[in-house]
């Protein structure tokens, strides 16, 4: 694995961030909605990096296959988002790859007619934007690769407690060793 961002560049980028979302919404209340599961680091660090008060909303979202007549097609489903009538929202996600599920909950949320609402990423990948979704606040402007760590998950879960983001070409788990097992001999051919 290669470090890309190591966790002083995550941190004085987060804390660059955090200042300018601050100027932004001086004198204002933040209501800050994380989409779990991989913005939950960037999202803690960002939060305790803005002066102005924040309030703290969580939502999941889940990919499901949804059956329309004999065709089935992914959709994406979010847990029910707060209410945030006349307040000023800001969406926060560790990546803007696609942007379809962010623009998602984008639209759901404008139905509750905020005072204001941005999105803060971590990473933004505009090469692969389906959408018209474009984020307020960006920590770093990525190519398409495939980052772990910081908050984000590899195979089977692994690599979100990395402290630094770094890119793979392949995630791989390794075997655990068995006590007692050895390799096995070749046959001797007569």
């Amino acid at each position: 694995m290669k470090v890309a961002y190591s966790r002083k560049q995550l941190a004085a980028r987060v804390a660059q961030m955090g200042r300018t979302i601050s100027k932004d919404y001086s004198d204002r209340t933040l209501h800050v909605v994380a989409i779990l599961e991989n913005s939950f680091l960037f999202a803690a660090d960002l939060v305790r990096e803005i002066s102005q008060p924040v309030v703290c909303h969580f939502v999941r979202s889940e990919l499901r296959q949804v059956d329309l007549g004999g065709f089935s097609r992914p959709e994406v489903f979010f847990s029910t988002p707060p209410t945030l009538e006349g307040r000023d929202v800001l969406l926060v996600d560790a990546i803007l790859h696609t942007g379809v599920p962010q623009d998602f909950l984008w639209k759901r949320i404008e139905e509750c007619q905020p005072r204001s609402l941005n999105l803060a990423v971590l990473f933004d990948k505009p090469r692969d934007r389906k959408v018209g979704l474009r984020a307020t606040y960006v920590g770093f402007d990525s190519a398409s690769k495939y980052w772990v760590g910081y908050g984000l998950a590899g195979r089977d879960g692994l690599y979100r407690n990395l402290p630094y983001v770094g890119s793979v070409t392949e995630v791989r788990q390794a075997e655990p060793k068995r006590a007692g097992r050895h390799k096995p001999r070749r046959s001797r051919q007569s």
